[in-house]
């Protein structure tokens, strides 16, 4: 195991304690079961990650993301609760069985499938560098000198930090356009079709830094690990939702079009 996984294995354990959930009260065992005698799938997402997922003006989790999930419980003959969490958290959150699954485009790393299993990939995007229009800033090259602004927790944020750029961190995609647009930071770094997408809607005038080299990644719904069944049947109602044009219709609501 290297040196980094050991790490978020580390502070994922300490996030636990420090909610006061030991490790008796950790899943071990195969959870479908369980899920089906309750009749209801937990899944967690930020809430702050338009337009996959976000709090409307009804005070209602709405979005890609919750739609998916929805989705998935339907098929598989449940009703939803949405939860909604900070990000840095919500792996320590899913652990400690305050949620049954993460529905919330997280992507799926090597580091992450150390600790938790995953179901999907249910879309595909890319890293991206964005700046303000005219601010100067329209090179990967000038970053060593940008103020970045990320999420907290996200893998950017990971990857910024090894690279050693002044890193800015915030709680979610609405709250990096607003200072991206206020100039408290020089760039944003996100993923590609969220960030498009929001600053779309919010009419902001942008630059993508396009010499950024990064591979393209998947968004997987995370569950505990040992329970392949639970696994399986998400995913099944996965491949449905896909081959039966719900998941087009989905993605034409909320990302307007395909994102597989």
């Amino acid at each position: 195991m290297t040196k980094r996984r050991t790490l978020i294995k580390s502070v994922l354990a300490a996030g636990i304690a420090a909610t006061g959930f030991g490790a008796a009260n950790i899943a071990v065992a195969e959870e479908l079961s369980t899920i089906q005698d309750r009749g209801v799938m937990r899944i967690a997402m930020s809430g702050a990650y338009p337009p996959f997922n976000f709090v409307n003006d009804a005070n209602e989790v709405v979005g890609f993301d919750p739609a998916i999930g929805t989705e998935i419980a339907k098929r598989m003959g449940l009703e939803v609760e949405i939860i909604t969490t900070a990000w840095d958290g919500i792996i320590g959150g899913l652990l400690a069985n305050k949620y049954d699954a993460i529905v919330g485009s997280m992507s799926i790393t090597p580091e992450r499938d150390e600790v938790i299993d995953f179901v999907g990939p249910y879309y595909s995007t890319k890293r991206a560098i964005f700046a303000k229009t005219g601010n100067g800033f329209t090179s990967a090259s000038q970053l060593e000198d940008a103020r970045v602004g990320l999420t907290l927790g996200e893998t950017h944020e990971e990857w910024a930090r090894e690279l050693g750029y002044d890193v800015r961190t915030y709680k979610g995609l609405p709250e990096l356009l607003l200072e991206l647009e206020n100039g408290r930071v020089d760039v944003i770094v996100n993923d590609s079709i969220a960030a498009i997408l929001a600053m779309q809607e919010t009419g902001q005038d942008y630059v993508m830094i396009t010499d950024l080299e990064t591979e393209e990644f998947g968004a997987g719904i995370a569950i505990r690990e040992g329970s392949p069944m639970l696994a399986a049947e998400m995913q099944a109602a996965l491949d449905a939702i896909m081959a039966d044009g719900t998941y087009l219709e989905i993605a034409n609501e909320w990302v307007g079009g395909d994102i597989r």
